[in-house]
């Protein structure tokens, strides 16, 4: 099994959050995003859309991080990361749909580079647009959490789910562009609950080979 990714990628850190959880070791690959690999045509050639993580398992490859988190749960089920009831399973889906499909798209390299590139808006302009969507984002977010069913430690109930899985990148990106937070307790709490468990913290985009050296 082959996974490639890039430290900073939260989608690629949702991935490393779930196969440390599911005790899959795959031979990593990196592609620095900010260097433009993910264009290169040896890396098209792997995955044609050029984004990361991709995931390499004998004859099959994957795109998408919530796909890929999904077919490891069902390829390797303990311990899983949806709950079994079918009304469980639908909100877990549902948050983590609206981290990846809502607020992660709107923030991620290829749109901020556009908007600094031939939208040629400055640094603090894109800036703002990031701080933007992830305040909004959150509100939402935070009310979902406040009002769920199954109120515990982690998202939902006691057990990390594909929802903690998403929840932990978003907030370090969040946490990187000195989004406020103060208004998000629930969503701060089970965030640092998570980084106490040692799949979430080994996962840190700090903690990754590809991460750069002091100075480099």
């Amino acid at each position: 099994m082959i996974l490639y990714e890039y430290f900073r990628s939260s989608a690629a850190f949702r991935l490393r959050i779930a196969c440390n959880l599911k005790g899959i070791n795959p031979e990593r690959r990196y592609i620095h995003l900010a260097n433009g690999e993910q264009r290169s045509a040896a890396y098209l050639a792997v995955n044609p859309q050029g984004l990361v993580p991709y995931l390499v398992d004998g004859d099959f490859a994957l795109g998408q991080s919530l796909a890929i988190m999904e077919y490891l749960d069902e390829t390797h089920p303990t311990p899983p990361f949806l709950p079994a009831d079918p009304k469980a399973r639908a909100w877990v889906r549902a948050f983590a749909q609206m981290i990846a499909c809502d607020i992660h798209p709107l923030n991620n390299t290829r749109v901020l580079g556009y908007l600094t590139g031939p939208m040629q808006q400055t640094e603090e302009q894109k800036n703002t647009w990031y701080r933007h969507w992830i305040n909004e984002g959150f509100v939402a977010l935070e009310k979902v959490l406040q009002n769920r069913r199954q109120p515990g430690p982690f998202c939902w109930g006691d057990q990390p789910t594909l929802a903690d899985i998403c929840l932990v990148p978003q907030v370090a990106n969040a946490q990187r562009f000195k989004c406020p937070t103060d208004a998000f307790p629930t969503i701060m709490a089970i965030n640092q609950r998570a980084l106490a468990l040692p799949a979430f913290d080994a996962a840190l985009p700090a903690k990754q080979p590809d991460y750069p050296a002091p100075g480099s």
